[in-house]
């Protein structure tokens, strides 16, 4: 019987596809871009969801946020969970008989580590001492060469910190690491192209080189103890960059995420290809089932693209699917994008996006709305991808565009009955409406 594969899944906050191997030419990333080089990476990757909770819980369960029970942040004071019936990916690992263990950053429960089949969990998520942590666990591995280990690495950068002992707006430097303009600076072409945005962005890139050192260090690390053969390694992101317009919106920015692997064991996951074909973050499980030989669970919502890479048939999506109901207030949205279109369907009159730059005064604002503190959602937003790739131009309401409007709001209704979206039977209470009713009958 063959040898079972280890698995090493590093995965990041808030970086999207923000990477120099998916055309960001100011991002200093040699070590990503060479792992990308060597391995698989997917260009039309994407999340369900524009914020952490949510989109791990996709990850890791290969299901929707609304069916996974996070519809919002796992944090106490917002009391968002897992469901207690969901599977987590750890959980098949374990039952498998691998070693299985995290560092870092646990977002998709608040359940804790062995909730998630993890055997142990050490909770140092910033880069460089998660990196220190995670070659310990390598070590340890490598001395165990008849047991299979499962390893998930979160780190907190490229996510805006606070400087220690500061309530300072937070940035993306956290007061230790340095603005990175070795190469200039890319704004992106739905941010206005400001020096504030420029000074913000460098900084961003600066976090962003550092998570590419840490990655480096821990492939090296792999290396050096003989398991780069037979492991295969994830890096991925939980949604988009922490800039307005990308982070808690539908907008590709949002929902977009770098995705590449590598395993050199396997034929076909390893040399330096390009996938095509559209993936979502719910497809990561059904796929590593799929490597194990393991069947998929009937409520698994993703499916494997194994047959991508094994070069076997393979329908292609023709269609992905995400969805926004809570983060910092409710703003409840859904979308269905194809390779052409985008609809985004509001069931609010909240501001036009939700600004995840955590401050009162942010540095980098939108081309659209040019002034967002005025602008609220239109209820339905289509947006042709062939023509305006950026999403700038809302056409929902242009006669030439109506049969795309009403054949992708056919589409996403189906899904959202489908799958049971409890949007559809009204608004969504969030845990703590359940608090508040709870302290009211007990007056």
């Amino acid at each position: 019987m063959p040898q079972r594969p280890n698995v090493l899944i590093i995965h990041c906050h808030d970086l999207g596809q923000h990477l120099h191997c998916y055309g960001v030419k100011t991002v200093v990333t040699p070590n990503i871009d060479a792992f990308a080089a060597a391995g698989v990476r997917f260009v039309n990757s994407f999340c369900t969801a524009p914020q952490c909770s949510p989109s791990r819980a996709s990850m890791f369960t290969g299901r929707y946020p609304h069916n996974t029970g996070v519809m919002g942040i796992c944090l106490p004071g917002e009391a968002w969970d897992l469901h207690p019936e969901e599977r987590h990916l750890g959980q098949f690992f374990q039952d498998m008989g691998y070693a299985t263990a995290a560092v870092g950053v646990i977002h998709e429960t608040r359940s804790g580590a062995a909730r998630c089949g993890l055997d142990e969990h050490l909770p140092v998520s910033r880069a460089a001492g998660a990196t220190d942590a995670a070659i310990q666990y390598l070590e340890r591995f490598a001395r165990w060469p008849d047991c299979p280990f499962y390893l998930q690495v979160g780190f907190t950068e490229p996510h805006r910190l606070s400087p220690p002992n500061s309530d300072a707006d937070k940035g993306f430097l956290g007061g230790s690491l340095k603005p990175d303009t070795e190469r200039g600076v890319q704004v992106p072409e739905y941010l206005q192209d400001t020096e504030s945005a420029r000074e913000e962005i460098a900084e961003l890139q600066g976090a962003i080189r550092h998570v590419d050192v840490q990655f480096g260090r821990l492939l090296t690390a792999l290396s050096d103890r003989g398991l780069q053969e037979n492991t295969l390694v994830i890096f991925t992101t939980d949604h988009g960059v922490g800039l307005p317009r990308a982070k808690c919106s539908l907008y590709d920015p949002g929902i977009e995420v770098a995705f590449i692997l590598r395993l050199p064991s396997r034929r076909g996951w390893h040399g330096g290809r390009i996938v095509v074909p559209m993936v979502s973050n719910i497809d990561y499980l059904p796929t590593l089932l799929s490597l194990l030989d393991l069947p998929v669970p009937d409520n698994v919502q993703g499916r494997s693209f194994a047959p991508i890479l094994d070069g076997h048939p393979y329908v292609e999506r023709d269609a992905v699917f995400a969805e926004l109901t809570y983060h910092r207030y409710y703003d409840p949205r859904r979308c269905v994008r194809t390779q052409t279109h985008k609809l985004i369907l509001n069931f609010s009159i909240a501001p036009f996006f939700m600004d995840p730059s955590q401050s009162w005064h942010p540095r980098t604002l939108t081309v659209t709305p040019p002034n967002p503190a005025h602008a609220r959602h239109p209820p339905v937003e289509l947006y042709d991808l062939r023509e305006d790739p950026p999403e700038l131009n809302n056409v929902a309401d242009k006669p030439e565009y109506a049969r795309v409007r009403q054949e992708l709001l056919t589409r996403l209704r189906g899904h959202l009955e489908q799958t049971d979206d409890p949007i559809l039977h009204g608004p969504v209470p969030s845990p703590m409406h359940g608090q508040a009713a709870e302290l009211l009958q007990a007056v």
